[in-house]
């Protein structure tokens, strides 16, 4: 390869024309394990009028994002039952978009909520570099207009969404996305904003992750799938999907849960294997990489996270993951069967569906799961793993794992799961001071109620004090924020006035649970520990040493108890008695001098 035709020059540059640079970039993938399947009878003839951009390149690569958008205009213009709207723009300024595939008349939100029929959204790249599901999709929706697969709409209607992070689908390349084994040119991870969307569920910067909110409270979404390419290790199953209430195990949402465990999983466990793929119904994480056999963690995850997220606001959601080691051809064609088995199976038991949502919906869980922890229950399985063997990198000096590219089978492998960890006792309501718009904001965009005060008033609220002081503390940075470590908190009784402008945020709505865990501070994901509540860390008046110096003798004059404190905190922290400032600190937070609300959570609680 010449450098100067290099995919990222800069890269190439830096190497120089070396041995290394000229390399295949998967060239140290390991040894593929041999796949045939039935599913391989969807890809159309090479002559066919409808094949998509990927099928022209035998399922090796993917189109570009304006090749994609511009093969969906065509399908939308030539087929009643396909159209597509705009519901977004990237900061680069390019246009988001939803197909939207139904038999009803009008394809508009209140028509699809109008007909009552279930509602598959179905999701891909929002890593644009895991694009599988892209091109999956647009096979379908090929099939679905003109390949005899109408009927699937006969009970169901499809939401698509081809590409999220569009601007990271553009900085695609053959460098991108070493782990995983095609297509050719790959996407990137994060947004021109180099923002994650899939830890932006709640905090919501990333203007793509706002427009997709806005299509979560607007369309009618009875299922929704966020399609994703998975690595770590290596292993036989081609497809695997995790979502909350997995066999029988804690989730916000326990009646989704329970209808995805006992219909949706066997049907789909069931057409997988039929098509040739090897389904697994969990999220393959392993408990040591260097070591498979000590075993896996099925286990929940944050609202950050979209099938976390979906549970959390009671909307049935699932992760999907093809494995990066599969070729992109078996990847893409289970995808196909997926989404196809998806949607035949919510149009056959959809009313079973909706009825789990109406029951998750209208529970009042109390008290409320703020984060999960480890263990939950252990369990075995026989895993379709394959080998591997170690070997002393002279690179880390380490033992690594180097995979022999043949099946092999853990028997009784352990898989671990979570239980609850912090939870909180449900409040009537929360109270936002005006003074936090941005909170504000945040929560209506998501759809939660509100009730708005037109006038001031006074309240009488329970409010959180960071306990210890200081303990409180702005981490690195991370998705564009300094989320806050936060060790304790303390409960306060207060009468607070909250001015015009200021919400009431009550518990008893369908949202209510997604509302405790953006407003408690010690939630997964809390709008506290995402940065939103920085200022409260920060003190914004003092007192100088002479001042408080001849202040602090007056007052260990005067009050004994105070006395025999401030000598009880000397004797025991030898770092607090050799401290000067800080003495004088623990005599300035004892007057009235102080700032009262220094470390005080501004959000009252309703009890």
């Amino acid at each position: 390869m010449n450098c100067s035709k290099a995919a990222h020059v800069s890269f190439v540059s830096y190497l120089g024309c070396t041995a290394l640079a000229a390399l295949e970039p998967q060239a140290f993938l390991p040894q593929p394990l041999p796949w045939k399947g039935a599913s391989e009878s969807l890809i159309v003839a090479a002559d066919h009028p409808w094949i998509t951009p990927a099928e022209k390149a035998g399922l090796t690569d993917t189109p570009r994002y304006d090749e994609t958008i511009a093969w969906l205009e065509k399908l939308c213009a030539a087929s009643p039952l396909v159209s597509m709207i705009e519901f977004g723009r990237t900061p680069q300024g390019r246009s988001l978009y939803l197909v939207i595939a139904t038999k009803e008349k009008e394809h508009a939100a209140g028509a699809l909520r109008a007909g009552g029929k279930p509602t598959l959204l179905a999701q891909a790249g929002i890593h644009s570099g895991e694009i599988d599901g892209k091109d999956a999709g647009l096979m379908l929706l090929r099939d679905i207009a003109f390949g005899g697969k109408t009927a699937l709409l006969e009970r169901a209607n499809l939401l698509f969404i081809p590409v999220l992070n569009a601007d990271g689908h553009e900085r695609a390349s053959i460098w991108n996305r070493p782990n995983q084994r095609g297509p050719v040119r790959m996407g990137w991870r994060t947004t021109a904003q180099n923002l994650n969307l899939n830890r932006d569920y709640v905090k919501a910067d990333a203007p793509e992750m706002r427009a997709l909110l806005t299509a979560l409270k607007t369309w009618p979404v009875d299922l929704y799938l966020d399609i994703h390419v998975t690595d770590g290790l290596d292993y036989q199953y081609d497809i695997t999907y995790a979502y909350h209430g997995h066999a029988s195990s804690a989730s916000w949402s326990p009646c989704i849960g329970e209808w995805l465990d006992r219909s949706y999983s066997p049907a789909l466990d069931g057409a997988l294997r039929a098509q040739g793929h090897i389904p697994l119904n969990f999220y393959v994480n392993a408990v040591d990489k260097r070591d498979p056999a000590r075993g896996l963690k099925a286990g929940l995850v944050a609202p950050r996270f979209s099938h976390g997220y979906g549970d959390l606001r009671h909307v049935p959601s699932v992760l999907i993951e093809t494995h990066s080691l599969k070729a992109y051809r078996q990847r893409v064609l289970g995808t196909y069967v997926l989404l196809e088995t998806t949607l035949h199976h919510l149009g056959s038991k959809g009313a079973s569906l909706k009825a789990a949502i109406a029951a998750d919906q209208a529970r009042r869980a109390d008290p409320v799961t703020l984060t999960w922890i480890d263990g939950g229950t252990r369990r075995e399985m026989d895993f379709l793993g394959v080998d591997f063997e170690t070997f002393d990198s002279a690179a880390s000096g380490a033992r690594e794992v180097r995979w022999l590219g043949r099946p092999r089978t853990y028997s009784k492998l352990p898989i671990f799961t979570d239980k609850s960890g912090v939870t909180v006792k449900r409040p009537v309501a929360y109270w936002v001071p005006a003074s936090k718009p941005e909170v504000i904001d945040k929560l209506r965009l998501h759809g939660i109620t509100v009730e708005t005060l037109r006038e001031p008033r006074q309240i009488d609220v329970a409010m959180y004090r960071i306990v210890p002081p200081g303990k409180a503390e702005a981490a690195e940075p991370f998705e564009s924020r300094h989320p806050v470590k936060l060790e304790g908190v303390k409960m306060e009784r207060r009468r607070e006035t909250y001015p015009a402008g200021s919400v009431r945020v009550p518990t008893d709505q369908p949202l209510g649970d997604l509302a405790i865990m953006m407003l408690e501070p010690q939630g997964a994901d809390s709008l506290f520990g995402w940065g939103f509540f920085n200022e409260i860390l920060q003190r914004t008046e003092y007192i100088e040493g002479y001042v408080i110096a001849p202040l602090a003798e007056k007052m260990l004059k005067e009050d004994p108890k105070l006395k025999s404190e401030f000598e009880a905190r000397l004797a025991a922290d030898p770092a607090f008695s050799a401290d000067g400032p800080a003495r004088l600190q623990w005599f300035y937070t004892r007057t009235p001098f102080a700032d009262e609300r220094y470390l005080l959570y501004p959000i009252g609680i309703e009890r």
